[in-house]
């Protein structure tokens, strides 16, 4: 089905976007500019929910199980 092709798509968007955090590429390089741009609004509302946890941000680990969650319903 599209919609979990989608979600799979987006998965290792997210992935991509953690992993770029971990690294020491530029901000302003334009793929961490776009990662920036995909997964920012779906991150920032799960970050304002999350209490804080010691300086980890467990909001994309928190966006790919809901995402899993969603794929297991279809």
């Amino acid at each position: 089905m599209l919609l979990i092709q989608l979600i799979d798509v987006y998965s290792l968007i997210v992935v991509a976007a953690v992993v770029v955090s971990w690294t020491n590429v530029p901000r302003d390089h334009p793929a961490v500019r776009l990662l920036h741009r995909l997964t920012e609004p779906v991150l920032a509302p799960i970050r304002k929910v999350l209490p804080p946890m010691g300086g980890i941000d467990f909001s994309p680990l928190v966006l790919l199980i809901g995402l899993r969650v969603l794929t297991s319903l279809f």
